[in-house]
């Protein structure tokens, strides 16, 4: 069986309805044809995020659930080879100087609400 997960292509038309390129629509028939061994097509290849061809002992694991993101995983995201240590040192200096900067508005906002007489 054939899993494609679309959710990452085309764009949102509406709330509702999700529309489709004309290249979107030409991977999702392109990983098709290929997995069907169509000679024009390629050879056909599992692509993490995108497409898996899995077998029903698979499905059976799932409890026959047909959910394609079961099956096709994530998408490999590159690591940026920063380290951990300095990722969260970077993240936590970030975090506490937007909340210095979310205690001085606060502070602004009490005294401008005060001055307009809603204040303590």
């Amino acid at each position: 069986m054939l899993f494609i997960d679309a959710r990452k292509l085309g764009y949102m038309a509406d709330r509702t309805h999700r529309e489709f390129s004309d290249e979107d629509i030409a991977q999702i028939t392109g990983a098709y044809h290929a997995w069907r061994g169509e000679p024009k097509a390629g050879k056909y290849e599992d692509v993490p995020g995108f497409c898996k061809a899995a077998t029903l002992e698979e499905v059976r694991s799932h409890d026959h659930v047909l959910t394609p993101g079961r099956y096709v995983g994530t998408e490999d995201v590159e690591d940026d080879d920063a380290a951990f240590q300095e990722k969260m040192q970077r993240l936590v200096m970030t975090l506490r100087e937007q909340q210095a900067d979310g205690q001085k508005l606060d502070a602004a906002i009490k005294a401008n609400l005060k001055r307009l007489g809603y204040g303590e």
